[in-house]
């Protein structure tokens, strides 16, 4: 079941949004309660919005100064409806700095004041499609995303739009939206989209190449946007397998904005893959803290059982799975399917993902859950889904490996066992420990060494690629 990658037409620039840049969340619980940053709750009763957006807001940041400076203007009532609109984009704004996802509630009241006194207006209708875009309402998002470039169709509504159907696995159309996002405006958004779809579909070089576009046209007038494409370029020279350079860029990220959450956590990864807990443990605790997600509780926890820390270690994964899902359901259903923990809960949760989400990883997690729960042959249609667009992620990869040994098809295994030994530092160490524990039957010991890097095969043991089953 070797998928290969599609031909694309060709894009001559290209972004995840930054509506999607380390904030593809939901709402999180802190991992330490004591210390976790203070998040901004809204209501959940009926209140009116306008006096919901002006309310107090406290903080010293430049973001906190610019919230304030436009709820001012809006109070005054010159230009209302522009200061809306710039009040809701720094709650926005705030939401990927604070990893905080109550401000998309203020950012969307924002929209509801606009569209009351203009039912149907652009601004209005962009504002709110991004906040369900991070909220991961996809499908309403695109229905907005339509109606914005049938009204005006600039250069941010064509992004909108590739953004929610990249999320729902229709990479060609999401392309031709990108397309006419870049013919209308190259910027950074455009870089960094197009490095990710080089990216997803197997184009690793076309991708740094774009992502390093993408760096060169930042400015440390928003540190966010900054930090953000500099932590992604880290992100894909890691996997281009130059972790120096990785930490040369992961290095410049921080140095945009101090404790960016996606760095340490990278930074913390790369540690933890040269076998230097402490050092990993030190900045995934504090990642870990400003953006309390399973994903960065789920290294933090491998990071702390590598130091021996156990009890601290199963602190960190109560955590993900009393939280998990609601905070980060599709990783909750990775980290369950991992363990060999509640495979039915794991693949619940994978398929209520996809109910929404129709994109490589979500299916990816499904075929992981359902084949974590023994049901391989419905394993396999998703798993070809995932690999369809030729994505080169080492998780994906070990994955294949594993389910396909255990449906017996020994030639895929090997073949992506091969793929995912030759990246397996980007995994985390359990699963590379489940990696070198792949069902025995391989052809044989002798071939299967043949086809991995030198340093690879010498550090495999026969047991890892045998002819013993599980």
């Amino acid at each position: 079941m070797k998928t290969m990658k599609p031909h694309l037409p060709t894009l001559s620039i290209a972004l995840i949004a930054i509506a999607l840049s380390g904030c593809d969340r939901k709402a999180a619980a802190p991992s330490d309660p004591q210390n976790a940053p203070v998040t901004r709750s809204v209501p959940p009763t009926a209140v009116d919005p306008l006096a919901l957006v002006l309310a107090l807001h406290e903080g010293d940041n430049e973001g906190d100064k610019e919230i304030r400076c436009f709820q001012e203007q809006v109070r005054g009532g010159q230009n209302r409806e522009a200061a809306l609109e710039r009040l809701g984009w720094a709650f926005v704004t705030k939401a990927h700095e604070s990893f905080d996802p109550g401000y998309y509630k203020l950012a969307e009241a924002c929209a509801n004041i606009l569209e009351s006194g203009s039912p149907g207006c652009p601004e209005g209708l962009l504002l709110r499609g991004h906040v369900l875009q991070n909220l991961h309402r996809f499908k309403e998002a695109e229905l907005l995303a339509r109606q914005l470039v049938a009204k005006r169709g600039l250069s941010f509504d064509y992004g909108l739009l590739g953004d929610t159907l990249m999320e729902q696995g229709r990479v060609k159309p999401a392309v031709e939206a990108y397309q006419q996002m870049v013919d209308l405006r190259p910027d950074l958004q455009a870089y960094a989209r197009i490095a990710h779809v080089r990216w997803l579909t197997g184009d690793r070089d076309g991708a740094i190449e774009m992502m390093q576009a993408a760096v060169s046209a930042s400015s440390p007038r928003d540190a966010d946007a900054a930090a953000w494409v500099n932590s992604r370029l880290a992100s894909l020279q890691l996997q281009s397998g130059d972790p120096e350079l990785a930490q040369q860029t992961c290095a410049a990220a921080l140095a945009l904005r101090p404790d960016y959450p996606p760095a340490l956590l990278l930074r913390g990864k790369m540690s933890l893959a040269s076998e230097e807990a402490p050092n990993a443990i030190t900045d995934l605790q504090r990642a870990a803290q400003l953006n309390p997600l399973p994903e960065y509780q789920w290294v933090l926890a491998e990071a702390l059982r590598a130091a021996g820390r156990e009890a601290e270690a199963a602190t960190q994964e109560a955590f993900i799975t009393q939280r998990g899902a609601a905070a980060d359901p599709r990783t909750l259903s990775l980290y369950l399917a991992t363990r060999g923990e509640d495979a039915d809960l794991a693949v619940r949760l994978a398929e209520q993902e996809l109910q929404e989400r129709q994109d490589v990883f979500t299916h990816d997690t499904l075929a992981w859950a359902l084949a974590a729960a023994g049901r391989i042959d419905e394993a396999r249609p998703h798993l070809e889904r995932a690999l369809a667009e030729g994505t080169q992620d080492a998780r994906l990869f070990f994955h294949a490996a594993v389910i396909e040994a255990r449906a017996g098809q020994i030639e895929e295994a090997e073949h992506w066992f091969t793929c995912a030994a030759a990246m397996e530092d980007l995994l985390l160490p359990s699963e590379r420990a489940l990696l070198l524990k792949l069902p025995d039957g391989f052809a044989s010991v002798g071939a299967a060494h043949e086809t991995l890097p030198p340093s690879t095969a010498n550090s495999l043991s026969a047991s890892a690629i045998g002819a013993e089953g599980n």
